[in-house]
């Protein structure tokens, strides 16, 4: 990447509030694999857990939001793509995680043309029912998703993928979500018309 370019802010989004969830444990290994072999691209996690509940009784005449809903809105508008861990709950996406995407969608929707990857860990599809349901809502936003590498990790299949902490241990999976990363990368460079 050249040196006039700037980094690429990427919000990082996990849909599961639990504290050891395996989705918050790959937005960690992102941000560490970031930091360590992929220069020109920063991720921020942005906390989903403090909005409440959309509700359009809270919003305020001029556009207003509620401050907690602002500051989220402000974050997501700052960044230049987007990373989605998305748990699967009922072949769909977690709530937390819907409920976020439909703040950022209030006028002015400030999700559109940007890039997005999303990863996925769970149970027998490795979340990848949800990957499919989250794609079809990011139509609707206006989000551009990288089409491959997909990771949906299957984490109750030995060996271990992470710790008792959720933690991202599996050196495989690691290079799987780098990949995964590179590609955002390309393509939130390519929609930038700097590729």
């Amino acid at each position: 990447m050249e040196a006039t370019k700037s980094a690429i802010k990427v919000a990082a989004l996990c849909g599961s509030l639990r504290k050891a969830s395996y989705n918050g444990g790959l937005v960690r290994s992102a941000m560490e694999i970031c930091k360590e072999s992929i220069p020109g691209m920063q991720i921020e996690y942005v906390e989903v857990s403090p909005l409440p509940m959309i509700n359009t009784d809270l919003e305020e005449e001029g556009g207003k939001f509620p401050a907690v809903v602002e500051e989220f809105r402000r974050k997501i508008s700052r960044a230049d793509s987007f990373l989605f861990a998305s748990p699967e709950y009922n072949y769909s996406i977690a709530p937390p995680l819907k409920n976020a995407i439909d703040w950022a969608s209030r006028p002015p929707n400030v999700w559109a043309d940007k890039a997005a990857a999303i990863v996925s860990a769970g149970g027998n599809f490795g979340g990848g029912r949800a990957q499919y349901h989250l794609r079809q809502t990011g139509v609707y936003v206006d989000l551009h998703f990288i089409n491959k590498p997909e990771l949906f990790v299957y984490a109750f299949q030995p060996p271990a993928k992470f710790d008792a902490d959720g933690n991202l241990i599996d050196a495989e999976v690691k290079e799987r979500l780098k990949q995964v990363l590179l590609s955002l990368q390309k393509f939130t460079l390519q929609l930038r018309g700097q590729c």
